[in-house]
């Protein structure tokens, strides 16, 4: 038997192809894309000097051959981030949030969207404006690119601030807890874009549950081994983010042609044996998760937005 291939996930390249390519570079992102995906997935951080950044970390040291916090460097210069240059080979710049949207421009592009993780340690209300105003200055922007960016968003300080700047851009929450998730973003993101360990649990069965029956799209990260994609799969997932694009679209194209066979093959029987899919475990992460936020971010508690725009489908 073999099902339909709109009831397969998308394909979302987490930083890009970055297994292949440096994570969040525009070699990375060309490589999601040439794979196949539907999407790209980076993080963004803010410069010194106002400069909008594709970039995980809040500093250089894991990934580039630079030191120091973003938000305590300045871009431009002799000294500036433009100059450093990835680890891993083959070496990469890092690029700005104003050259990934003129690669998501190109005419040949145009169907790929876009998911902006939002990192807590930034300013959204200086991050949003700058963004904004990277956005606007492209001819037609308002329907060739902004339907195309997801606001993936940590903490819900950002959502009142994303929905003044970027009214336009569709929302997701981005976390582990099904309970931060359902309590203080619920009403306010369309999509959820879940831990897979989060969503291998019963809260996580539930939470799948009550996605579908309210129409929204469920995306789960960071999904690498294949009897996981599987396991989404079963799951009827919307997206899934992964950090080897090639594996899961040849996995796809596979249950395309015999969707039996991919099945008994990739078990479920790792969610019993691995502890990481216990709800203790996940439960203790959910914790962490929120002593995170509230280090990072600030007190987590419900924010008036006001008067929501319309709802729009991230697939």
């Amino acid at each position: 038997m073999s099902l339909s291939p709109v009831e397969y996930p998308h394909c979302w390249g987490h930083r890009g192809a970055s297994a292949a390519f440096p994570e969040n570079t525009l070699a990375s992102f060309e490589a999601a894309i040439r794979d196949g995906s539907e999407g790209v997935e980076s993080d963004v951080h803010v410069s010194l000097d106002d400069v909008v950044i594709m970039f995980h970390d809040p500093s250089l040291e894991r990934t580039t051959n630079m030191t120091g916090l973003i938000r305590e460097r300045e871009w431009y210069g002799p000294d500036g981030m433009e100059n450093a240059r990835t680890k891993k080979q083959p070496p990469q710049s890092i690029p700005t949030f104003a050259e990934t949207v003129e690669l998501l421009m190109k005419e040949e592009n145009r169907n790929v969207l876009f998911n902006v993780d939002v990192k807590v340690f930034n300013d959204p209300d200086r991050l949003f404006s700058l963004m904004h105003k990277i956005i606007s200055s492209h001819d037609e922007w308002e329907t060739l690119l902004a339907p195309r960016i997801v606001l993936g968003l940590w903490h819900p300080r950002f959502l009142e601030p994303a929905i003044r700047h970027l009214p336009y851009c569709r929302r997701s929450h981005i976390g582990l807890s099904p309970y931060i998730a359902r309590e203080y973003f619920w009403d306010s993101c369309e999509a959820f874009s879940m831990n897979f360990g989060a969503l291998a649990t019963y809260e996580g069965e539930k939470f799948r549950r009550d996605c579908k029956v309210a129409g929204k799209k469920l995306m789960v990260w960071t999904v690498n081994d294949p009897r996981q994609m599987m396991e989404a799969v079963r799951w009827k997932v919307d997206a899934i983010i992964t950090d080897v694009t090639k594996t899961w679209l040849d996995l796809r194209a596979t249950l395309q042609a015999d969707y039996e066979k991919a099945n008994s093959q990739l078990g479920r029987f790792f969610l019993w044996t691995t502890p990481w899919y216990w709800l203790p475990v996940q439960l203790f992460f959910w914790r962490l998760q929120w002593f995170f936020l509230e280090k990072n971010g600030g007190p987590i508690v419900n924010v008036p937005v006001g008067v929501l725009p319309p709802a729009i489908a991230v697939k």
